[in-house]
């Protein structure tokens, strides 16, 4: 998946202004794909001038006017394109996995694992509570709303199973007697 494509999907949502979409992304995108507000304004221009959304200009007094993007229908066939491709198997690059496979330093391991399993927790905590504030009853979830909450329940799913792992870790490593 590129940039582009994940632009596409949050302007399906709403037209946006670039500094919206950094905010989207930091709010909620990002946590599936990350981005840096310059890469989102330079992947914006490139996907203009591709043809893929176009930008309606607000002059603003006093200050630089407003730029607000939607996609075209080019946009909208690229991201069905992209959605039909068979998406490929996300390859597990983990400093964390490769520190635990030589378990060099136990209790420098066990310290990482705890601020781990304490990030896993805190990202729970968000997600559960997008999901209550947002998706109260699961059953009645919208057809145009099912694609963000079946990602987010992917989100939960994927910090439960990185706090079982960590939790795993630690009571293997802290009751071991050879430490």
């Amino acid at each position: 998946m590129a940039l582009e494509h994940a632009i596409l999907v949050s302007l399906t949502e709403q037209a946006a202004t670039g500094y919206d979409l950094a905010r989207r992304f930091d709010a909620s995108i990002g946590y599936f794909w990350r981005a840096s507000h310059q890469q989102i304004y330079k992947t914006l221009a490139r996907m203009e001038a591709d043809g893929w959304v176009s930008a309606t200009i607000e002059p603003r007094e006093g200050t630089a006017d407003k730029k607000t993007y939607a996609i075209t229908d080019a946009g909208r066939e690229e991201l069905t394109r992209f959605t039909a491709e068979p998406s490929p198997r996300e390859a597990l690059r983990s400093d964390f996995a490769v520190k635990l496979r030589g378990l060099a330093d136990v209790t420098a391991i066990v310290e990482d694992t705890r601020r781990r399993r304490a990030d896993h927790v805190e990202r729970l905590d968000r997600y559960e509570a997008s999901a209550k504030r947002h998706y109260p009853d699961p059953d009645a979830v919208e057809e145009r709303e099912r694609g963000a909450y079946l990602a987010l329940r992917g989100g939960i799913l994927s910090e439960r199973m990185g706090i079982a792992w960590c939790d795993e870790i630690l009571d293997q490593l802290e009751t071991r007697s050879d430490r």
